[in-house]
């Protein structure tokens, strides 16, 4: 498949065809959002005293506030204009990236990792392995999701000006200026907390933004029989299936087949980034106790499940609308959501949309910035700059740190501009630094031979496999990928392969770590910590992470059925 032609967005006649019509309600609908963000941070500040407050909510939230939150952050670039475009250009196809891509890894985080990380009281993923391995392996983790952190915040900053440039036709480095001060400013005030209650409120404000344009485009094209016919016809029947073309050899429009969509999404891209990204997993280990950090991945699991439906079908509304999309000289596929808010929202409306991409790219931006200061400051700067220094210090330093992270992000935004589907660059990013981690983690937890020395070297083993697939097999033309999305899953694999195997290698030449230090931190062992009796009305099926859990799974699978006939 031909990678779609990138197009400049900055001063180009598609930005201004894209001006949206917006008036001064729309603008008191932005305007009041953003009084109750800063507002917010303003009335956490009052609860942050020590390092903990300010890095993870003195861990004292209940678990339906982390859960909205878990969800909150990932909604932002990556869902919202990466989805939608994923649809416009691959169809039905994105229904893998939640109900295979997002839910069984979900719920194999709270069930069997969450114990991990929260009995053994870490403050970061990161810091899991320093307990687990050695300071190589915690040092260079640390390091590579710092910048990970950065990279993936600077999507959200760079989405978040494209849009606003579009929309509303502030230049870019105006909307980047402002979105960066905003975050800054209620990352800085209120720590952690600022930042997971404000994605509460922008997880409902997401929503409203969703559903008017999901709707309406239905109707614009005649429902789903007019919309699944149109592309039928244009692109196809593969095109609205989940699995149609997949066989081994076919060709479809993701350019994989059932067995890298299986293995190099659903098993590798999958659980690397919802089991090791501290993103994500910081807002589960602000919870008040193990219970409650045990349901939060599984709480969100649920509206993760439907949240597909709302931006998979603007996606394929524009791919109707807009017959060349993704092509040059036309719309991009990222174009997809904005294009339908010009087209189908009123005034009032179009406000509340315009308020909801905004907080869609603040919550997925202060998800990634909160965890960078966090990891730099207790995983990098504590531990191996300066030690033992007063609490007070180091809360001081993560407000500092916050601040070169936002500017760091503005840096970082326009690496983003080479991809006219933002998807591709995150899943490249991911596959480089989420899948080396987790197979970093996934061996040292259930093998208690893997040596200290086993994760430094098949953690760097890992990234490099997946660098090297990328940008030597699949950039250089050696080896024939039909799309990046293909080559992706190729690269995660070949990073969880290599890491694996390097560190099966590794430890049978290196001694393994005493017995007595893997309590609590390898499957089938127990630390004092994760010995938690069960609190009075946690009996009641809601709190329970096991039929959660399953039941979550159970509804994905279920969803599949109308796709997959």
């Amino acid at each position: 498949m031909q990678s779609p032609t990138y197009l400049p967005p900055s001063g180009s006649v598609l930005a201004a065809e894209l001006r949206l019509p917006t008036n001064a309600l729309d603008y008191t609908i932005l305007g009041i959002y953003f009084v109750v963000v800063l507002g917010i941070g303003f009335a956490a500040r009052s609860s942050v005293k020590t390092s903990l407050d300010f890095f993870l909510s003195g861990r004292s939230l209940p678990a339906w506030i982390t859960g909205l939150a878990f969800i909150s952050a990932n909604l932002g670039a990556t869902e919202i204009l990466g989805m939608a475009a994923n649809s416009a250009q691959y169809g039905v196809y994105t229904v893998h990236w939640y109900w295979i891509g997002a839910i069984p890894a979900m719920v194999f985080l709270g069930l069997v990792m969450m114990p991990f990380y929260y009995g053994s009281k870490v403050r970061s993923v990161p810091e899991f392995l320093f307990l687990r391995f050695d300071k190589y392996a915690h040092l260079l983790s640390s390091i590579l999701f710092a910048f990970a952190a950065i990279l993936i915040a600077g999507v959200n900053l760079y989405s978040l000006a494209i849009v606003v440039e579009a929309l509303l036709g502030w230049p870019q480095w105006v909307a980047i200026v402002v979105a960066g001060f905003f975050v800054l400013a209620y990352i800085t005030l209120g720590g952690l907390s600022s930042a997971i209650y404000n994605e509460v409120l922008q997880f409902f404000v997401i929503l409203a933004a969703l559903i008017p344009i999901a709707a309406l485009g239905l109707k614009r094209v005649g429902g789903w029989d007019g919309l699944t016919d149109s592309l039928d016809a244009s692109h196809g029947q593969d095109f609205t299936t989940a699995w149609g073309g997949t066989g081994i050899g076919s060709a479809n429009p993701l350019g994989a087949n059932w067995l890298t969509i299986v293995l190099g999404l659903g098993f590798v891209l999958s659980f690397g980034y919802w089991t090791t990204n501290f993103a994500e997993v910081q807002r589960a280990l602000s919870a008040k106790n193990l219970s409650a950090a045990k349901r939060t991945p599984l709480i969100a699991a649920y509206p993760k499940i439907f949240i597909v439906f709302l931006v998979m079908i603007p996606g394929l509304v524009a791919a109707v609308l807009v017959p060349k999309i993704g092509m040059k000289g036309n719309l991009q596929y990222n174009d997809a959501i904005p294009y339908l808010m010009q087209e189908l929202l009123p005034n009032g409306v179009l406000g509340i949309a315009v308020t909801g991409l905004l907080a869609a790219f603040m919550a997925g931006m202060a998800a990634n910035v909160s965890s960078f200061n966090t990891v730099f400051t207790t995983d990098i700067w504590a531990r191996y700059v300066v030690k033992d220094r007063e609490d007070a210090y180091y809360v001081r330093f993560g407000r500092g740190i916050t601040v070169i992270g936002v500017l760091a992000s503005m840096g970082t935004a326009f690496l983003a501009s080479s991809f006219s589907n933002i998807m591709s660059y995150l899943q490249t990013l991911f596959s480089f630094f989420n899948v080396p981690m987790f197979v970093v983690f996934i061996v040292g937890m259930f093998w208690k031979r893997a040596s200290v020395k086993s994760g430094f070297w098949g953690l760097l083993a890992g990234t490099t496999a997946a660098m090297v697939n990328y940008f030597v097999f699949y950039k250089q033309g050696i080896i024939g990928f039909p799309s990046d999305q293909g080559a992706n899953f190729v690269s995660a694999i070949a990073g969880f392969v290599a890491g694996a195997v390097v560190m099966v290698a590794v430890s049978l030449f290196t001694a393994p770590k005493p017995a007595e230090e893997l309590e609590g931190l390898v499957y089938g062992t127990r630390s004092p910590g994760m010995a938690e009796p069960p609190a009075a009305g946690d009996d009641a099926w809601y709190r329970r992470p096991a039929l959660l859990g399953w039941g979550a799974v159970i509804l994905a699978a279920a969803c599949y059925i109308p796709f997959s006939l």
